[in-house]
């Protein structure tokens, strides 16, 4: 990763990759990223532009085309709420040991709530969720496989709402989605929720890791790390004629990215914006209704397991302060690289 100066925060600090940078240092809220895209943070624009048209099922990270089909809105809808009933049961029942979150962080928090979360369902289907198996194409392709001839008998018991899904799965084409839609809605859930706490607790920072305070208000220090350092830093819409009229600087033939990262950071719609402030949200009734704040995205377009990620998260972060969770970083230094989810690298190690 190219070097670069780091940002503070509270005392350590956190080394974006350089592209990220390079959009932190712009105070346009309209600009060119390149030749075929324009980059967005205005409040009142952002919101024209998601009105502007429905999302394309290409543009969804979940429900984009599987098995040569689009998902069907009934079957989005099961998708959602059999993971609810996972998620909501899975934080009823008592965490793995906490040992499975020492490591690289966000991959060790990842590991853990997937074995947390579904690790209940039987082979191969548990498989789908293994980060082994999801970082190889080739291991991907045979278990999808395997799983979409999974026999499945009702007697076994055990399985998840999700997997239940795959199981009730009528014609192959039909499994191969109820497959996808597995693999994608369990990685986009314990994916987040590992980045949003994981930049919770460097934002807190080791003295307030170390107040029993800190755990007072877990939900204020979640909706401020969404706010700093937002899991889903970057929406991307594709272009055409549906935006043109909305900004001079959009062409018909320009795509638009749509950046919270900045938008979050910009001192016309927050006090104080590179400040780590959780008490900014104490009196705040409706986050998600505040001006300038689109953690989750804007109506329509709105993240389908936004109701399940703060909880989540707050349940795995009680679990790190249980089990005296300790950052292992002499330097104070965390990486942040160009990825799709915006998440700080550390090491982390229990002291239970």
């Amino acid at each position: 990763m190219e070097e670069i100066a780091p940002a503070a925060v509270r005392g350590h600090s956190v080394v974006y990759a350089p592209r990220i940078q390079e959009l932190l240092a712009r105070e346009e809220k309209v600009f060119r990223v390149d030749a075929t895209t324009v980059g967005v943070s205005d409040c009142d624009l952002m919101a024209e532009i998601v009105a502007a048209r429905p999302v394309l099922e290409t543009e969804r990270s979940v429900y984009k085309p599987a098995a040569g089909a689009g998902i069907h809105h009934d079957s989005a809808t099961r998708t959602i709420r059999a993971l609810g009933q996972d998620v909501m049961a899975g934080i009823r029942t008592p965490p793995p040991p906490a040992r499975g979150l020492s490591g690289a962080w966000p991959y060790a928090p990842t590991s853990y709530l997937r074995r947390w979360l579904f690790s209940s369902d039987p082979l191969p289907v548990s498989l789908l969720s293994k980060r082994g198996v999801t970082r190889s194409d080739t291991l991907s392709r045979i278990v999808d496989r395997a799983v979409t001839v999974w026999p499945g008998s009702r007697a076994e018991g055990g399985c998840t709402a999700l997997a239940e899904q795959i199981r009730g799965a009528s014609g192959t084409r039909d499994r191969r989605q109820a497959v996808a839609l597995y693999r994608r809605a369990t990685a986009t859930l314990c994916d987040g929720v590992a980045a949003l706490a994981g930049n919770a607790l460097w934002l807190m920072g080791p003295a307030a890791r170390e107040q029993e305070a800190a755990r007072a208000d877990l939900t204020a220090v979640l909706w401020e790390t969404l706010r700093l350092l937002p899991p889903a830093w970057m929406l991307f819409r594709k272009g055409g004629d549906a935006y043109t009229g909305l900004h001079p600087e959009i062409r018909p033939t320009d795509s638009v990215a749509l950046f919270p990262l900045l938008m979050h950071r910009h001192p016309d719609y927050w006090s104080d914006p590179l400040e780590f402030r959780p008490e900014r949200w104490a009196a705040v009734a409706d986050p998600e209704k505040t001006p300038g704040f689109m953690p989750f995205g804007f109506d329509g377009a709105r993240c389908w397991a936004k109701h399940l990620v703060v909880p989540l998260a707050e349940r795995l972060l009680t679990v790190a302060f249980d089990n005296r969770l300790v950052i292992r970083s002499p330097q104070q230094n965390a990486e942040v690289p160009l990825r799709s989810l915006l998440s700080v690298r550390f090491d982390a190690a229990t002291g239970a």
